[in-house]
């Protein structure tokens, strides 16, 4: 099966190609035949990715002022890589589109038919950075693959398992149950990912699986996983929620945004703007949203070192807590950019939780850049892997899943009020 993945982020979009066999048992078995993107979308700096091993090979500019111009241009292209001149699009058996935010209703892949998608509309107030780029992207997908269905993959069915304690808000039930305020969590398609790849590569059982998972790129979120099932994560009602992560701000203080509007007369509007889009590192380090781009800076730059003093500190904050919400835990999973290269965030989590016994192997944290493999000693009471993402993988797994099953048309969802 050939299932071509679209994944909108915040303001880029990633287009792979994948091949499942329809025996497969994890989603790493996938073999990813082309990987391509665009970045910078709607500004005068976007520009058309070609990727191999989620590295860069090949980069120029590119015309794209939104989502649905940079994945005709993607198309347009994809057809022309190396390879694939004799893959027609006809070839294609389904397409999976990643979708952040699913609500209460959608809690499994599903074909995004019009009832679907405008739940999925519905939904964009509470994921604005990306919800909207998921349903941009509809149009040209509907008009290249008519003879293929479409599915939604949403990043918070992982989470629909989170007990109604972890994931309830402390507000009057009756206001959560009539606007469906609760903790939803998301990242869900990395952490299952991490989550099944620990298992294959442990030769473990997922169900016994006791993990805390970390996804850190711009967005970042932390998992823990209790004998295979999300207990809690740290984003929430939104993606807004939880740890300081590229441009926002993560937890703060409910009381800012009233401050905020009434000190410096902003409107309810640009506080969440200043929140999602100016805060985070880029907001403290006045410099950069990418941690590559701030470390040569770190020891030379104050501002610099506060943000990632502050992020690092954040994430062990989380890491910790969790642990000690699962009674101890096997294992914790770098994966993400930041996460998968960032030796500084690896020594930090490392020695921050020198109480619950890990011990990080110095030698493997200089060698796991961008590379699978333990990162604990053979001593440690907990371990640490190194396990680099593969979203696409995943979502093209779960879209074979639910074609073989015969599932994908037995979904019901109802509108999202």
């Amino acid at each position: 099966m050939i299932v071509l993945v679209v994944n909108p982020g915040g303001n880029s979009l990633k287009v792979q190609l994948v091949r499942c066999n329809r025996a497969q048992a994890h989603a790493s078995e996938g073999v990813t035949l082309a990987s391509v993107g665009v970045e910078a979308i709607a500004t005068s700096e976007a520009k058309f990715l070609v990727y191999e091993d989620k590295k860069v090979v090949h980069s120029d500019p590119v015309q794209a002022t939104g989502y649905a111009g940079a994945l005709e241009n993607i198309l347009a292209r994809l057809k022309r890589q190396p390879g694939l001149r004799d893959l027609p699009f006809s070839a294609i058996d389904c397409v999976g589109v990643r979708v952040v935010h699913g609500g209460p209703n959608l809690t499994a892949p599903v074909e995004i038919t019009p009832q679907v998608e405008q739940e999925i509309i519905a939904l964009e107030r509470l994921a604005p950075l990306h919800n909207k780029s998921a349903v941009e992207v509809l149009t040209p997908l509907r008009r290249q693959f008519s003879h293929a269905p479409i599915y939604g993959v949403f990043d918070t069915s992982f989470h629909r398992s989170i007990p109604d304690y972890a994931s309830t808000y402390a507000i009057p039930l009756d206001l959560s149950a009539k606007h469906q305020i609760r903790r939803y969590g998301f990242h869900g398609i990395s952490h299952r990912y991490m989550l099944e790849r620990y298992a294959q590569l442990t030769g473990k059982p997922v169900d016994q699986c006791n993990l805390v998972t970390m996804h850190l790129e711009s967005g970042c979120s932390v998992s823990a996983i209790r004998q295979g099932k999300s207990i809690d994560n740290t984003m929430g009602l939104t993606p807004l929620e939880g740890l300081m992560m590229g441009t926002r701000c993560g937890d703060i203080d409910s009381s800012v945004v009233s401050l905020l509007m009434q000190q410096e007369a902003m409107s309810i509007d640009e506080v969440m703007t200043l929140f999602n889009r100016r805060s985070g590192l880029m907001g403290v380090s006045e410099r950069s949203l990418d941690t590559r781009l701030l470390m040569p800076h770190y020891d030379t730059d104050p501002k610099v070192k506060l943000a990632m003093d502050m992020f690092c500190y954040r994430v062990l904050k989380s890491v910790g807590a969790y642990v000690a919400a699962l009674g101890g835990a096997e294992a914790i999973v770098f994966g993400g950019g930041i996460a998968e290269n960032n030796r500084l965030l690896r020594d930090v989590i490392g020695n921050g939780l020198g109480w619950c016994g890990l011990k990080i192997d110095r030698a493997a944290n200089e060698r796991l850049i961008d590379r699978e493999g333990r990162l604990s000693t053979s001593d440690s009471p907990i371990q640490a892997w190194v396990i680099p993402v593969e979203e696409g993988l995943e979502i093209a797994h779960e879209c074979s899943l639910t074609v073989a099953s015969g599932q994908s048309d037995k979904v019901e969802s109802t509108p999202f009020d």
